[in-house]
């Protein structure tokens, strides 16, 4: 049987791994060593090309091979938070002639890591919330899409922070099915599904020592359930009011801007009499700080990244008082002369998993811890330096290593 490749693209090194030995036989130097998920199948990080980038494989049965692959392409070109696939490569056969299972790649996520890898370096209870908060906008954001995930998990997802928060990404989509929308039941059952989940999933950390015994877990995915219905319903529920409260409507839509959904269009229908306005949002996309962002920069980061960076770039235009100024041009001063000066402050050989708007909002949350010990404003570049020093090394750097 000739080996097969299916691939929009096919990354470099490919072909030259061992497909006819099974995954849980691999061994080399193209072996990447991350930390791995839960998986009810096997998996192996790879680097197939020196200092290129690195990919999940996979082994599963042929038709969810092919599935998932397909799955994973149909969702990222809706736009929505997956992996990427990369290829399906089928055909293997082991050197006595007994045939291998196909194995599906997918892209590793940048800078995201497994909830058992977060829990394993003894976080805080309170980070668990963050990540139930992830997990519920991941959900909603499938479901708007038509998305029936079917084992919705903490396992089944990976975490990437971004300014405090944790945005979620689905990994395995190997029991999903994707429809132009979904019933109330089978957004039930979803939920269902990720209720019982991560309800055992957290008693697992818990039974393993990873997570304290303190945290209630019925708690917890009583946020899960509380969340989601909460966001659903901003997100997709008519409303009825007077017209004396029309400023509702800008209510709504600036609670969903805050959650990083923009609302492209709505449809608002009044009665014969005009007192009565029935509000019905028609489009809601997600991204409304990223895409702003990019407008203004060009920079793709994740909402709650974009929003902490827009932020910043607001304080920086009333500080200078160039609120009259064209936006695009103000944003470049911002660029060029603090947000690109302060992340090439931090060596790349100490800043570990982290991305440079991941940076910038260290730096920014260390610079407030700072500025409220001294009783005045630090200067952003010093707060720079003192995170550096404080965060990110055990031994002193040389001057000119933080200087600009």
């Amino acid at each position: 049987m000739a080996l097969h490749i299916t691939a929009s693209t096919s990354p470099p090194g490919l072909l030259e791994l061992p497909w006819h030995l099974p995954l849980a036989a691999w061994d080399g130097d193209f072996m990447a060593g991350l930390p791995r998920g839960i998986s009810r199948h096997v998996v192996r990080f790879v680097r197939p090309a020196p200092h290129g980038d690195v990919y999940a494989v996979k082994e599963t049965r042929p038709r969810y091979a092919e599935r998932e692959y397909r799955l994973l392409r149909d969702l990222r070109r809706l736009a929505e938070p997956v992996v990427e696939p990369v290829a399906i490569v089928s055909g293997r056969v082991s050197g006595d002639g007994q045939e291998i299972e196909p194995a599906l790649v997918t892209r590793r996520l940048p800078y995201s890591q497994p909830y058992r890898e977060i829990f394993a370096r003894g976080v805080e209870p309170s980070v668990v919330p963050r990540l139930i908060d992830g997990l519920v906008v991941l959900l909603t954001r499938l479901h708007l899409a038509g998305f029936a995930w079917g084992d919705c998990s903490l396992s089944n997802t990976l975490f990437r922070p971004a300014a405090g928060e944790y945005v979620a990404y689905l990994v395995d989509a190997e029991t999903g099915e994707l429809h132009d929308s979904l019933s109330s039941g089978q957004r039930a059952y979803d939920l269902d599904t990720a209720v019982g989940n991560v309800f055992a999933e957290l008693l697992d950390l818990q039974a393993a020592g990873s997570l304290s015994t303190d945290l209630d877990a019925h708690d917890v995915v009583d946020r899960l359930s509380t969340r989601y219905d909460e966001l659903w319903r901003d997100l997709t529920a008519e409303e009825d009011f007077s017209t004396d409260d029309m400023w509702r409507i800008e209510q709504r839509i600036e609670r969903l801007n805050t959650l990083g959904f923009n609302v492209d269009e709505i449809e608002i229908v009044t009665d014969w009499e005009g007192s009565t306005v029935h509000l019905r949002p028609k489009a809601v996309e997600p991204g409304f700080h990223c895409r702003r962002l990019r407008q203004l920069t060009g920079m793709s980061v994740e909402d709650n990244q974009a929003r902490r960076l827009l932020n910043d770039l607001e304080a920086y235009t009333a500080h200078h008082d160039l609120q009259a100024e064209n936006p695009e041009l103000v944003a470049h001063r911002w660029l060029t002369q603090i947000y690109e000066p302060l992340v090439r402050m931090v060596p790349a050989a100490i800043r570990g998993e982290l991305s440079d708007p991941e940076i910038f909002h260290e730096v920014l949350e260390h610079r407030w811890l700072l500025s409220e010990r001294a009783g005045h404003e630090v200067d952003i570049f010093d707060s720079a330096r003192a995170y550096v020093r404080d965060h990110l090394r055990t031994e002193p750097l040389e001057g000119d290593q933080l200087d600009t």
